[in-house]
């Protein structure tokens, strides 16, 4: 595996914690909506909404990627989705970040989410086989998730 570099530019090791996932096998438009949501909250408030999501309680908005999206009846949504692998995911990610950050000894209850960063990455290619001799494309692309987190 290669070696990564974060997108957070200005990080100070004393006041910042990161944590990342690379190349997992979620949807990047899922990823990419639901950091959008998480951005902001605390990181115990980040995990209720990602179980909630995956309890179906909650909705994550999506924004950009909404054609063919439902409605959901959470107040002040439009559009939205239950993207439960993606919140599992998520969950993990959030439980690397807490960890991350009592390692340097910084108090969980005034960490907040300030930066969260989706990338896509590498395109695995595959083809299914078809009648006629003919075949149809399976690519499946990799996600990145970065999460970084500072002490107010």
């Amino acid at each position: 595996m290669g070696r990564y570099n974060y997108a957070f530019q200005n990080f100070d090791a004393t006041k910042h914690v990161r944590a990342s996932i690379r190349e997992k096998k979620i949807s990047h438009k899922h990823a990419r909506e639901t950091a959008k949501a998480i951005k902001g909250l605390t990181l115990e408030k980040a995990r209720d909404y990602m179980l909630s999501v995956i309890a179906k309680e909650r909705a994550i908005p999506f924004r950009r990627f909404k054609n063919q999206v439902g409605h959901r009846s959470d107040p002040g949504m439009m559009s939205g989705r239950y993207p439960e692998k993606t919140a599992g995911e998520f969950i993990k990610l959030l439980d690397n970040l807490e960890s991350n950050a009592e390692y340097k000894g910084m108090d969980m209850d005034r960490l907040k989410i300030i930066n969260a960063t989706t990338h896509k990455g590498v395109v695995l290619k595959r083809f299914i086989p078809r009648a006629q001799g003919r075949a149809t494309d399976k690519n499946d692309v990799l996600t990145h998730v970065e999460l970084v987190a500072q002490e107010f």
